[in-house]
């Protein structure tokens, strides 16, 4: 009988992180190094780390952002390459892990479905899937590091007359391992980062590829190579890293406020680099001119202007039209142009799904996500001693999530020495509703209705600037009057 009321006991640990990517990777590596007392553990619904990481195994797939930036700043990206591919980012990840003796804490196949928080034991009740066997495990804190899209089921909209189309019709997140393509005709639908990584990759080895975009996107070439970084080799290594990752951080946050405040400017000099790139006589103003601002959506990179070289060697070339129907042969354009293809592929981007789809009750009531307010963008009101990592979308992900990662253990820290268990935001009436990330992106839009909100005012809203957030997240006082503690 004993035995039996054991098995039947829930395991406790006192910190539970959602997800084992970068962001829960980097989480679990300095919580046990900053609060080694603490029982932690990593639930990952897949069966291997490496979150985005691991999943997009297209042709090309990189990091588009730096490199010094996107690495953990506490573990120096060892290399000069600063656009670096899939495989380099998931070794350097797994040899991080493996440093800090974490890929022992993290339970793989352990989908964590919904979670229950009781205010009389300051507990989380966490339900878990385990291989399709349903499990419950208890914990004082609860981290969502899962991300913010659906890993299963990615943004594939119906396309007419796609049944009909003879050949391959993919989406670069279901991609077949056993695809051929060597010689064929590619057309890649889209315009954002995974397209204009898809199509220089491709063109290598293809007969033809085939950009096709409803409209244009800001794309800029990059050097693979940090230039500053190979200038500094012979520094030792932390001191190098440490100079070219704030040499890139100003740079980006200087970038981004160009846009921001002088529009115009920034697309006349982002236009006379696509000149330059690409050959003489280019329709640039066809292919190259987005709608809106710079910055308004996600300003595309490409190392060493790759997709710009795949254009001027004619392997590659860019369509701007929009979709009347498949054929069985290819795509018929508004302008009744027609593209001949043996593969589509769709990058037409991401479905949200905020931490992984997790159902909250606290104290038996559903938590409507879209009824909450955001909390310096990493905690939700009314939800207690839950933390979530969402990165930048104007920077590189990792200089937020390592901004949370220091908040949750300054708020550990301050709730151990002051005995308090329960930690909430407590939302003001008189703060006004915001989206929740100020961005026009589609895969955003689609979701507004679905997602928190944020505030008008901090710590409510986050501006979204590193330097900015560094006073806000790591400096301001824990204590700040809007947290309630019992």
């Amino acid at each position: 009988m004993g035995n039996d009321t054991a098995d039947r006991t829930p395991e406790h640990v006192d910190v539970l992180i959602i997800g084992a990517g970068l962001s829960g990777i980097g989480a679990a590596c300095q919580l046990t190094r900053r609060h080694p007392g603490k029982s932690v553990a990593v639930l990952e619904a897949r069966g291997a780390s490496g979150g985005t990481w691991d999943l997009f195994r297209y042709p090309g797939i990189r990091s588009d952002s730096d490199m010094f930036t996107f690495s953990y700043p506490w573990r120096p990206w060892p290399s000069d390459t600063a656009l670096a591919d899939g495989p380099m980012i998931l070794d350097y990840m797994r040899t991080v892990a493996r440093e800090y003796d974490v890929e022992r804490l993290i339970r793989y196949h352990h989908r964590v479905t919904a979670a229950s928080w009781d205010s009389d034991t300051a507990r989380w009740t966490v339900t878990v899937d385990r291989d399709g066997e349903t499990i419950t495990m208890t914990t004082g804190f609860l981290w969502s590091c899962a991300g913010y899209y659906d890993y299963e089921r990615p943004y594939f909209p119906e396309f007419p007359g796609a049944e009909r189309f003879q050949g391959q019709l993919i989406h670069p997140q279901l991609w077949p391992e056993d695809l051929e393509y060597a010689g064929k005709r590619v057309v890649v639908i889209g315009s954002g980062a995974t397209a204009v990584t898809l199509v220089p990759a491709m063109a290598k080895d293809a007969a033809h590829v085939t950009m096709l975009q409803r409209s244009p996107t800001y794309i800029l070439p990059l050097p693979g190579r940090d230039p500053l970084a190979r200038l500094l080799r012979r520094l030792p290594a932390k001191q190098r890293f440490s100079v070219v990752r704030w040499k890139n951080v100003l740079t980006q946050l200087g970038t981004f406020t160009l846009a921001r405040r002088r529009p115009g400017l920034a697309r006349r000099l982002i236009r006379a680099t696509n000149v330059k790139a690409l050959p003489e006589g280019y329709p640039v103003d066809v292919h190259f001119r987005p709608r809106y601002n710079p910055w308004e959506q996600r300003l595309c990179v490409v190392p060493d202007g790759d997709l710009f070289k795949a254009i001027r060697n004619g392997s590659a070339d860019i369509v701007t039209d929009t979709i009347e129907t498949f054929t069985e042969s290819g795509i018929r354009l508004t302008s009744g142009r027609e593209l001949e293809a043996d593969i589509v592929i769709a990058a037409t981007g991401l479905n949200v799904l905020l931490f992984g789809g997790l159902k909250f009750e606290v104290d038996g009531r559903p938590v409507e996500l879209a009824r909450t307010m955001a909390y310096k963008a990493l905690m939700l009101s009314g939800v207690p001693n839950f933390a979530y990592t969402v990165g930048y979308t104007n920077a590189s992900w990792t200089l937020k999530a390592d901004l949370v990662v220091d908040y949750v253990c300054r708020l550990l820290d301050h709730m151990d020495r002051h005995g308090l268990r329960q930690v909430v935001p407590e939302r003001d009436p008189s703060v006004g509703e915001m989206p929740f990330i100020d961005f026009n992106a589609g895969y955003v839009l689609r979701a507004l209705d679905r997602v928190p909100k944020q505030g008008d005012r901090a710590p409510w809203l986050l501006k979204q600037n590193y330097l900015s957030d560094l006073r806000t997240i790591r400096r301001d006082p824990i204590d700040d009057g809007v947290l309630t503690f019992a």
